[in-house]
């Protein structure tokens, strides 16, 4: 029986456009979800929007809109992401979905008030409308929220809170195992809740959250994010309905993996696990934590005129290009930076001049000299070369990205440095008919190997060197060690000159 994946991403806010970090994180947990593919995985790759809050109704207003339009339109934007980056998810989520979210997450509330951990009492506290969330005195900076940079408003309310602080110990028992990668992004955490783990709302007062699922029972109040968000896992599977067929084969019987922004580490490592502890259900298997994408060094602000739209970018640029740019330059839970002149380095470097290259040149090398047919031996550094590449292929399932794009650069730069060694123009020179044979049938199973390699980063591009083979992407990295490839042609140019 295969092993079976369950990756979701965060569901992204529909306030606005897709950005690069959101960009980042689809397109990273994509290669993750193809690469699991091909170690032979079944994989459920899910993503979708957050479509509730003040924030949502009052822009709806702003924009003269009704607000479940408005969402509509915003979540379209998200929803194409799939066809502009090239994505494989199965399912995507919508909040505001009436016949699949709500039921699930108005009976998981309910689940919660059986358990006795939602209680109603009136608070006090510090309310920040941009983060849509109390906040505490001790996190501002000069009474003002670090990351709005406006002081919170003071608020006193009757909300149903739930009560996370009943669940320290298996929280913090649950990331000490290893469950948040990578490890300094557990350390943060786990600093954080040292200090103890605090109750947190559940709802609002309907006068003051006019938009979103209803609390049961109780129709003054409307459920706060933690509650309606957080579900969008389980809900996508069934929970709480007639048929929970997909939540045990995704929930219980599956590795379950979620891709997040580190702005939003604590909701997942402290609130999520408390509300799945709390109903019996198990906590995710692990929670990958990303950084953010800056420009040129610094975060991107519209007040600084230093936002990257991906989709205009991608205007001039392919999809491929970009996967390699961010899979291959941000490391594993760190920021990144965007830069175009970074960008333009490594298309020039890695992708031009040593991929784009090589297949070129090997490929035209077959066709010149052997009209494409190749049925020579694979010399031993070759055999060497491939046996170390698809070893290599378990960094993806320690969700090592940026580490397997070197070692996919490295092998296609070894294979650069194989052919001058090989010199296969010497070769038909000379007419060394059998070691020319050897020589292009070794360098274009090089090739292959690579190309089936580097599918889950840059599919389109594996595609495009495949059917220099008149070959299609195998089902798994074993089958593709296994093939001997009888043909390769010249192909077409990968990566042209870089426009401006």
């Amino acid at each position: 029986m295969a092993k079976k994946l369950y990756l979701t991403t965060a569901i992204d806010y529909v306030n606005g456009a897709p950005h690069m970090g959101h960009a980042f994180e689809k397109i990273y947990a994509d290669a993750i979800a193809r690469g699991h593919r091909l170690l032979g995985y079944e994989v459920r790759f899910q993503t979708g929007t957050d479509e509730h809050g003040t924030k949502i109704y009052q822009s709806a207003k702003e924009n003269q809109m009704d607000t479940q339009a408005y969402v509509d339109m915003n979540a379209q934007k998200f929803q194409n992401l799939k066809t502009q980056l090239n994505l494989t998810f199965d399912n995507f989520v919508r909040t505001s979905d009436r016949v699949k979210h709500w039921p699930s997450v108005q009976s998981l509330w309910n689940k919660l008030m059986d358990a006795g951990v939602l209680e109603k009492r009136k608070y006090s506290g510090l309310y920040c409308a941009g983060c849509e969330a109390f906040v505490l005195e001790k996190d501002l900076v000069d009474g003002k929220c670090p990351t709005h940079e406006k002081a919170p408003e003071k608020i006193t309310e009757e909300n149903y809170f739930f009560k996370l602080s009943e669940f320290q110990k298996e929280v913090t028992k649950w990331i000490k195992d290893g469950a948040i990668e990578p490890n300094f992004r557990a350390k943060e955490i786990l600093n954080m809740i040292e200090e103890g783990l605090r109750d947190v709302s559940f709802s609002r007062p309907r006068t003051s959250l006019p938009w979103g699922i209803d609390v049961p029972n109780d129709l003054e109040q409307v459920m706060y994010v933690w509650c309606d968000a957080l579900s969008n896992y389980i809900s996508a599977l069934g929970y709480g309905t007639p048929d929970e067929t997909l939540l045990e084969k995704w929930w219980n019987d599956a590795t379950v993996v979620h891709v997040i922004g580190k702005d939003i580490l604590r909701f997942h490592a402290a609130i999520w696990p408390g509300m799945l502890t709390a109903v019996g259900l198990k906590k995710p298997d692990k929670i990958l934590v990303h950084g953010f994408i800056t420009s040129n060094g610094k975060k991107m602000s519209k007040s600084l005129g230093n936002v990257v739209d991906p989709i205009t970018f991608l205007e001039n640029n392919s999809i491929d290009t970009l996967r390699w740019y961010l899979l291959s330059e941000v490391p594993m839970g760190q920021d990144g930076d965007f830069s175009e002149t970074r960008f333009a380095e490594k298309y020039s470097g890695e992708l031009a001049n040593t991929l784009g290259n090589l297949c070129s040149r090997v490929g035209m090398l077959c066709e010149k000299n052997q009209a494409g047919k190749l049925n020579g031996k694979i010399n031993v550094l070759i055999q060497k070369l491939g046996e170390e590449l698809f070893a290599q292929t378990k960094l993806i399932e320690s969700f090592e990205i940026h580490k397997y794009a070197e070692v996919i650069r490295a092998h296609f730069a070894e294979l650069n440095a194989e052919t001058e060694r090989l010199a296969p123009w010497t070769l038909a020179k000379n007419n060394e008919t059998e070691k020319l044979n050897d020589a292009l049938t070794s360098l274009a199973q090089g090739v292959y190997w690579g190309a089936v390699a580097l599918a889950p980063l840059m599919p389109e591009t594996a595609e495009k060197i495949l059917a220099q083979f008149d070959e299609k992407l195998p089902k798994t990295f074993a089958e593709a060690y296994e093939h001997k490839i009888k043909f390769m042609r010249k192909g077409e140019i990968l990566f042209p000159r870089l426009e401006k």
